[in-house]
């Protein structure tokens, strides 16, 4: 295990069951994306406080800012559907297309302030797993640990 501040790179067999059965689900949700023009499939998959687990993944679009990332889409649809449960874990994973290894992927920009919005709005953080290649994990504490610079830090 390496560790930088609030992020660690974990072996699979390092993670708890519940970090794995996340990480599994984001896998299983990346095989339904709709991703025609990079070949490239995320899915990602959230778990509530209440203990109930969602996922969602890439859609893109030929218009390209009109596609939508895993991990935006995702915290759409549970902050709209279930605004009084807080989310507790993000898992992130993705795939190329005629691959079955896991790709290496971190959230983009877009991805990294809504989890910022999410953090600020249930005023806690969300803790984000990542599989990467090898079945290895970033273990990240919260979005900040990525992102330490946000809009809304810049504004004060």
């Amino acid at each position: 295990m390496s560790k930088t501040k609030g992020i660690a790179k974990v072996d699979w067999a390092e993670i708890s069951p519940e970090e794995q059965e996340l990480l599994e689900r984001a896998e299983k949700a990346l095989e339904k994306a709709y991703a025609p023009y990079s070949g490239f499939r995320v899915g990602a998959a959230i778990r509530l406080k209440n203990g109930e687990i969602y996922t969602s993944n890439n859609q893109e679009n030929v218009s390209f800012p009109v596609g939508v990332c895993a991990e935006r889409s995702l915290l759409a649809y549970v902050g709209a559907n279930f605004p009084e449960t807080p989310p507790e874990a993000l898992a992130i994973a993705a795939k190329r297309k005629d691959e079955n290894e896991p790709a290496y992927v971190t959230p983009c920009g877009h991805c990294r302030q809504a989890m910022v919005e999410t953090e600020n709005r249930y005023q806690k953080p969300v803790k984000i797993l990542i599989l990467m290649p090898g079945r290895e994990v970033y273990r990240i504490a919260g979005v900040k640990e990525l992102m330490p610079l946000t809009l809304d830090n810049l504004i004060d």
